[in-house]
């Protein structure tokens, strides 16, 4: 499957520290790799047709879209950040 990243995204994940973005980067492995793995604890998000949020640990989140032939990963951040930016 393509993924692809909005701008915001990608000035999200600067932001971020060091030390989030490596924990990203191991749990986007695991995304590619099955997006159901229960360390992802991946979940649809209320009152969206087709958004959907990622844990990264327990404070950062990130959120994306399922398209046919690709995921649309929108934002990343602090969970109460991210989920107040749609």
């Amino acid at each position: 499957m393509k993924i692809l990243r909005t701008e915001v995204f990608k000035e999200d994940y600067k932001r971020l520290p060091k030390s989030t973005q490596e924990k990203f980067d191991s749990k986007f492995k695991l995304f590619i790799n099955n997006i159901n793995h229960p360390s992802l604890r991946v979940k649809k998000m209320k009152g969206h047709k087709n958004r959907w949020e990622g844990s990264i640990d327990m404070f950062y989140r990130f959120t994306f879209e399922i398209h046919s032939d690709y995921y649309l990963l929108r934002r990343i951040g602090p969970h109460d950040d991210v989920l107040k930016k749609l």
